[in-house]
């Protein structure tokens, strides 16, 4: 889907977004029908209706909203929304935190796939040291990048958003991941 863009010059950079009071499919919708590009990590999870147990599609995150857009629009949907929304900060450099584009897709590979056996984690790259950076080469999640590491017994390709956050797959074989040399 192409955003609705005032400055068309102006490049699109993906953004994370803290939304407030689970408002987040609020904002999706509301973006969605601005015609701008978003993402909210969405995952299966059994719930409970009337006593019955219910598959139901919700935000794997809380408050976390990705939006795909220029700067200038960005300031200007910020402004206008009714909606509060605010910037994830870079703590380092105390600006937005703007995910690159590889980076963004990595993650919507894998987050994408509504899979209940995604694992969400914190974003601490010092978690991941000891993994090798990996292609994962078939299967749902084909084509995403990242680092190959055990979580819970099973060995998964970790796909990281430094400073937001970091996703799990489910079980990957050895044999569908490639390493990749840095």
């Amino acid at each position: 889907m192409q955003s609705v863009s005032k400055s068309a010059s102006a490049p699109q950079k993906w953004y994370a977004i803290r939304v407030t009071y689970r408002r987040e499919l609020k904002v999706k919708e509301d973006l969605d029908s601005k015609g701008i590009e978003n993402f909210v990590p969405m995952q299966y999870r059994l719930t409970m209706v009337h006593e019955r147990r219910v598959k139901k599609l919700v935000p794997s995150i809380n408050n976390l909203v990705f939006i795909h857009i220029s700067t200038p629009d960005m300031v200007d949907y910020k402004k206008t929304t009714a909606m509060p929304i605010r910037y994830i900060m870079d703590h380092e450099t105390h600006k937005p935190v703007i995910v690159p584009e590889r980076q963004m897709e990595n993650f919507i590979a894998v987050a994408g796939t509504y899979d209940e056996q995604l694992v969400y984690l914190d974003a601490d790259p010092k978690q991941f040291t000891h993994g090798e950076h990996v292609r994962i080469l078939g299967g749902p999640f084909e084509g995403a990048e990242g680092i190959f590491v055990r979580i819970k017994g099973d060995r998964r390709v970790v796909v990281m958003i430094e400073g937001v956050v970091a996703v799990a797959t489910a079980y990957i074989h050895p044999s569908l991941v490639e390493k990749i040399n840095d």
